[in-house]
């Protein structure tokens, strides 16, 4: 028991960057092409008293609306996803909707489901429409972003536990290099959002500043 004790104080000590050096971390950069994918940023999360309120949220709204204004004066494709039941069986939440019965509030003409005015994409803007977590995940966004040419996503959105989380796992697996960027995600608590931003940059993309992003958009021609 005395030798189980040591060791658990001995792995404690170490820091978790520590842990995975060497392990995980490396950092796969910026390919060919990107295109600034904008995850669920509804006022669902932002509005006081809405069911999913989330300050983690609030706080990367505004932080968005910059990174934005840089991809399109760069030409760079943006595409927003937003969640959307059918309200009358809301069959198409499957499982996932008995786990997380709060997403019945997004439903078409629910203010919920509308896009925070910040981010409310112009028209034009392509909008993907989704009922689970990964905008990968029974979507087009695969073949949308394919026909681009896209290879890189630059992820902006809610929930960085959830459906950022989620979308970048899955973008790593359908070939995309996935870039979180940092200031412009957010969730309903820091140590979720701090985990998970740790685990996307050491397993499955990179995790950058909004300054990094912008200096990106600058470099293109």
């Amino acid at each position: 028991m005395a030798r189980k004790k040591t060791a658990k104080k001995a792995a404690s000590a170490v820091t978790a960057s520590q842990n995975y050096a060497g392990v995980w971390g490396n950092r796969i950069g910026f390919g060919r092409k990107a295109a600034v994918i904008v995850i669920d940023l509804l006022q669902g999360y932002t509005l006081p008293g809405a069911p999913l309120y989330a300050p983690g949220v609030v706080e990367c709204v505004k932080e968005v609306p910059e990174l934005l204004r840089w991809a399109r004066k760069k030409k760079v494709p943006v595409i927003h996803t937003r969640v959307l039941y059918n309200p009358k069986t809301f069959e198409d939440g499957g499982v996932w909707i008995r786990k997380a019965p709060v997403l019945k509030s997004l439903v078409p003409g629910s203010k919920y489901a509308e896009f925070c005015p910040e981010v409310k994409p112009p028209r034009g803007e392509t909008v993907i429409v989704k009922n689970y977590a990964s905008c990968f995940f029974g979507t087009s966004l695969a073949a949308t972003l394919t026909a681009m040419g896209v290879d890189t996503v630059i992820i902006a959105g809610c929930t960085t536990s959830g459906c950022v989380r989620a979308s970048a796992v899955d973008a790593v697996q359908h070939g995309f290099r996935p870039i979180v960027v940092e200031e412009c995600v957010g969730d309903r608590h820091e140590d979720p959002h701090n985990a998970n931003l740790f685990d996307i940059n050491a397993k499955y993309g990179d995790v950058i500043s909004k300054a990094d992003a912008i200096r990106y958009f600058k470099s293109l021609r």
